[in-house]
């Protein structure tokens, strides 16, 4: 079994990229961002912690934590979302080892996909055996964004700045799926690269 990052920059098509690998091959998908709101759940790892950084304020009346609240309380504050990560990612990193070792005990999938955003940036790299850049050119991730999320020009502006540059992403990744084109040309490009391990 292959564990494979996926990766890249906001509007890069990773979701659209990952649906029809789920469909084709036999593997398993892990969405890091499900994870970390798994970990804030009450009875899990980061909620006792999280609650106590942030006061039970963040709290919803069925005593799980309000993600909106959550927000606002860190907005603004470096410190504060330092911490935050500090508690969650240990967290969300702990649960995809575990889902890993289950993952290649049973040997069942060909292929194990872990998407993050973060994924460099959060040391998630080292759980994996390769990683991939989906990437696409920026005029097209705008475009994409201002047309399917409907996000204004000031959103996407916010939300590039704070990721890593396309250099960044090139050095760490083994393999770059570019997805600037049509699906179908990324598909090819997916299919070429995961023959090659079947």
């Amino acid at each position: 079994m292959k564990v494979i990052g996926i990766t890249g920059g906001v509007g890069a098509g990773k979701s659209a990229l990952l649906a029809y690998i789920s469909e084709k091959y036999n593997c398993r998908v892990i969405l890091a961002d499900e994870v970390a709101h798994r970990v804030k759940e009450p009875g899990q790892p980061a909620y006792g912690r999280l609650s106590e950084l942030l006061s039970t304020d963040i709290l919803k009346e069925d005593g799980s934590i309000d993600n909106g609240r959550m927000a606002a309380k860190i907005f603004g504050s470096r410190e504060l979302l330092e911490k935050v990560n500090e508690i969650i990612h240990p967290a969300v990193k702990e649960i995809l080892l575990e889902e890993i070792a289950q993952a290649r005990q049973r040997g069942t999938p060909d292929f194990l996909f872990i998407e993050a955003a973060l994924l460099i940036e959060c040391g998630y790299a080292g759980l994996v055996d390769e990683l991939w850049y989906i990437y696409a050119r920026e005029e097209v991730r705008r475009a994409r964004l201002q047309k399917g999320r409907h996000y204004t020009e000031e959103k996407i502006n916010a939300i590039m700045d704070s990721q890593l540059p396309e250099e960044e992403f090139r050095k760490h990744c083994q393999v770059a799926i570019d997805n600037s084109g049509s699906l179908k040309e990324a598909f090819l490009q997916i299919d070429e690269k995961l023959g090659e391990y079947l």
